[in-house]
């Protein structure tokens, strides 16, 4: 089969373009990110060249799915439609180049767009909604079911992996060649199907096999075959490409030696050493700073390669182990993985049933798998009775079977050894120490999951509110500024790439905007943003860095939130997002000027406490114990176990609320004996709840 070389490239869209129409023998269509419909046509000389007709501007938002309307008496020159986040499905006049009918009752990202025989409007939605239109109202509405069909009635499914089914549903073939996901697919009368993926190649295939691939310099979001088997292609990099086997097509050798060069480019800034990318690694510099432990490893950026060092803390030096390259066919990890930016040994993925997301658990072969078994389940706010069993998953898959422990550990807390499964008892030991179930308690607890399209969703919502205000126009953001936030939001959702993904001075900067400026009322989207924004190594840095330079937005915000009259939102976030700071060693010292101020605050707004912000509340409390164990500051523990007791006290508090303020109770032994925490500790026993029975006999057990 003929090879596919590189015929034209359409520049004109300012962003990603996400969207292509084939439209017949006029032109060709496009939309972008950049909130254009953009329409091609021939060059009147150079036939396999086109040129940028139209520009047609009307959505709000990034374009997506497009769809041809042929000339007609209505549309002499033929009509699009065209659908985008803003959730607007938009009829254009070509000629005229304008909007003549705008349908509105979508309530989410337009998907997909299709025009009936009889002239309908067929558009589906993120919203979970198929409508049909018919002279700008809504006709009907029904569940989507989006099929692509082929020919002899194949249908084109399209995901990581390609599949083309009957109409049976029995898959016909299977075709295996991306590496990330599929976002088009196309086929040609001819028999040959094109497919654009996130890989950044598209991929020709013919019976099954794939024959060709094209790489790109971007994520390809469209692909479609023009009538004499061209290809069109819509990247991520603003440009449209046209592909072709007929050599009276190709380009000019100018044209395809700079396609070359910016293809050698663009993958030399994304080379991968060991599965980093080696621009994000730091330089030889960084070996000028001492280790942490000794053994702990360092990858720096020598030339064009990565290089990994060892600590060596006998000699206080670092020494240079080699270098680190990938596995033959892709970026293979070096030894190690890494999670929430930190390099470790093994990260395991855990199923823990019930329709319950995979929870990620890192260790160590250093690690005592007990004590990292202890701060997991406290971490996941799992029952301390399962940790026998997580050792046990986490020395069989660490090929530590043969594991002793180290005979010097104690637990802090109750001086007690490790358990060792099946070791006997000598006739010199010591009666044995108590046991306990929930406490003492390690480790901080985050609010770590989130709905990112909800959040974007509202901020987005009170943003047009603002918009439409003449007096608070200009608080509102602009749409680069919007998407840059749906561009954060990934980057937050990526948990698994924090030790390569980077955050901006920018970001910060917008995030402090929105905080400075905008309404009580509307704060708690930013709020709960700023929750997970901190998170992120480089989020937690940039607050630093904001603070430290005066512009403590931090206590700005929650001096705000704690002013009557309060909002209930506002509390809730703000609980969750002051929680999470405690994951950040960096911002602990901020935590400890203001851990007084900020639990006298609270406490006087308890009474527009929601169920979920009392949960907040006792996590609060929960880690401020915790953090002022590790500074021995008796006073704040004192203060912090006092409105601890309250929450433990109250019949009326849910059962988490109450076991988190009692596993805080377990932890200030000397000040809850003097605060009489046993009389809470019999009331707990007593509970149905029987975590928080357990940890009542816990407290029992520590305080005699």
């Amino acid at each position: 089969m003929a090879q596919y070389h590189l015929s034209a490239q359409l520049r004109g869209h300012e962003d990603d373009v996400r969207g292509i129409c084939i439209c017949g023998d006029a032109g060709i269509a496009t939309s972008s990110r950049d909130r254009t419909v953009r329409f091609w046509t021939q060059h009147p000389e150079k036939k396999h060249e086109y040129v940028l007709s139209k520009t047609l501007v009307g959505h709000s938002s990034f374009v997506g799915p497009l769809a041809w309307i042929p000339p007609s008496d209505r549309f002499p020159e033929g009509g699009l439609v065209s659908g985008g986040m803003d959730t607007l499905v938009l009829l254009w006049d070509l000629h005229k180049g304008e909007v003549v009918e705008t349908m509105k009752g979508h309530t989410s990202q337009v998907t997909g767009l299709a025009v009936d025989n009889n002239g309908d409007i067929i558009s589906s939605s993120m919203d979970c909604t198929v409508r049909r239109w018919r002279n700008g109202s809504a006709v009907e509405a029904q569940v989507i079911r989006q099929l692509s069909f082929g020919k002899e009635g194949h249908v084109y499914i399209h995901s990581q992996d390609m599949q083309v089914w009957a109409l049976t549903g029995q898959p016909l073939l299977e075709m295996i060649g991306h590496t990330s996901l599929v976002y088009s697919v196309d086929a040609h009368s001819s028999g040959v199907i094109v497919s654009g993926s996130e890989d950044r190649s598209a991929k020709i295939w013919k019976d099954g096999i794939c024959v060709q691939s094209i790489e790109h310099p971007g994520c390809i979001w469209g692909a479609k075959f023009l009538e004499n088997g061209d290809i069109v292609t819509a990247c991520s990099d603003g440009i449209v490409r046209i592909w072709t086997t007929d050599n009276n097509r190709f380009c000019s050798d100018e044209e395809l030696a700079a396609f070359t060069d910016l293809i050698s480019q663009y993958t030399l800034s994304r080379k991968t050493v060991g599965g980093l990318k080696l621009s994000d690694l730091p330089g030889i510099e960084a070996l000028q700073v001492p280790g942490n432990s000794d053994g702990q490893t360092l990858i720096v950026r020598e030339g064009d390669n990565g290089v990994a060092y060892s600590w060596n803390s006998k000699e206080l030096k670092w020494d240079k182990i080699g270098e680190v390259v990938d596995g033959p066919g892709d970026a293979a990890a070096a030894p190690g993985q890494f999670h929430d930016g930190v390099r470790y040994d093994f990260v395991f993925n855990v199923d823990i049933g019930d329709g319950e997301p995979m929870r990620k658990l890192p260790y160590n072969r250093s690690d005592d798998p007990y004590a990292v078994a202890d701060k997991w389940l406290l971490k996941e706010n799992l029952p301390l009775t399962y940790r026998q069993q997580v050792v046990e998953f986490i020395l069989q898959n660490s090929g530590q079977n043969n594991f002793v422990p180290d005979p010097s550990f104690r637990d802090p807390y109750t001086g007690a050894n490790a358990y060792v499964p099946g070791q006997s008892a000598s006739s010199t030991v010591s009666a044995p120490k108590p046991t306990f179930k929930h406490i003492p308690k390690n480790g901080m607890l985050t609010f770590e999951t989130a709905q990112f399209e909800g959040i974007l969703k509202k901020l987005s919502e009170f943003n047009a509110t603002l918009s439409s205000n003449l007096e608070q126009k200009e608080l509102s953001l602009s749409e680069i500024e919007l998407s840059r936030l749906a561009a954060i939001a990934k980057v937050l959702k990526e948990t698994s790439f924090y030790h390569t993904s980077k955050l901006a001075d920018a970001d910060m900067t917008l995030l402090l905007k929105m905080l400075k400026s905008w309404p009580t009322q509307m704060m708690f989207p930013v709020i709960d943003f700023l929750r997970m924004f901190v998170l992120h190594p480089d989020g937690a840095t940039l607050l630093l860095k904001a603070i430290e330079s005066g512009n403590d937005v931090l206590a700005e915000t929650f001096h705000k939130v704690v002013t009557p009259p309060v909002q209930p939102p506002n509390v809730l976030t703000t609980l969750k997002a002051v929680t999470n700071l405690f994951d950040k060693p960096c911002l602990h010292q901020w935590l400890r000027i203001h851990g007084m101020e900020i639990i006298d605050s609270v406490s006087s707004c308890k009474t527009t406490f929601s169920k979920n912000a009392h949960l907040a509340y006792s996590t609060l409390l929960l880690n401020y114990a915790v953090l002022s164990i590790e500074s021995k500051d008796e006073q704040s523990q004192a203060q912090i176990l006092s409105a601890a007791l309250e929450i433990a006290e109250d019949d009326t508090q849910d059962a988490d609320s109450k076991y988190r303020a009692l596993m805080l109770n377990g932890l200030v032994k000397s000040i809850a004996l003097d605060l009489d925490v046993k009389s809470v500790a019999n009331t707990a026993r007593a509970s149905k709840d029987s975590k928080i029975a357990e940890v009542g006999a816990d407290i029992e057990l520590l305080t005699r």
